[in-house]
């Protein structure tokens, strides 16, 4: 009897220690991140947060005389063609959101190259997966996953000030987004959140 008693609570306490909700879980991780004074500005390719907009453009000026990326076909965007980061071949497109002439945010769309309604394999959830793994070992583990306001479910990870969220579009489109939690737009971005 003793022994059950010393089971249920140690259940119950398991219970209690993971039971935190997605949501609780994520406030948790971007205070630690915030308050831990630690700059992660670095994004991909040479780019990172801070940067203007000149800075922004001759960055991707190298990028294009290297043969790496391109002005994608939405000319919004720049496209960088994917061979061997994923499981299959896929295209990712950036543009940066800046505030104060600094970039504060990084949006990135993926695309599996041979995604088709009946290809399944290559659907958006199992390329948001790919991602998730590309980014754990670009970026670290650490990844929670978060109810996204507007997308369900979606992968969230928080270290320091930068925030990447990876979430499905729709069928064929994963989105990426890489946000400077320390930035004013970012902290405008999250008080409407609250509300």
């Amino acid at each position: 009897m003793i022994k059950m008693k010393w089971i249920a609570l140690a259940v119950v306490a398991t219970l209690l220690a993971g039971g935190c909700t997605p949501a609780e879980k994520y406030e948790r991780q971007l205070k630690r991140g915030l308050a831990s004074g630690t700059r992660y500005d670095s994004l991909f390719m040479g780019l990172s947060f801070g940067m203007n907009e000149d800075e922004f453009f001759d960055v991707c000026w190298d990028l294009n005389r290297e043969g790496l990326v391109r002005q994608a076909m939405d000319n919004r965007s720049v496209e960088y063609r994917m061979k061997d980061e994923l499981k299959f071949p896929a295209t990712m497109n950036f543009y940066p959101v800046f505030a104060d002439d600094k970039i504060w945010q990084m949006k990135v769309s993926f695309i599996y190259d041979g995604w088709a309604p009946w290809n399944q394999e290559q659907s958006a959830s199992n390329l948001a997966q790919d991602v998730k793994r590309w980014y754990e070992k670009t970026y670290g583990n650490g990844f929670i996953t978060v109810t996204h306001p507007f997308r369900g479910e979606a992968y969230t990870k928080i270290d320091g000030n930068r925030r990447i969220t990876i979430y499905i579009e729709n069928d064929q489109l994963v989105w990426a987004i890489f946000t400077d939690m320390s930035s004013d737009a970012a902290k405008e971005l999250e008080a409407g959140r609250q509300n």
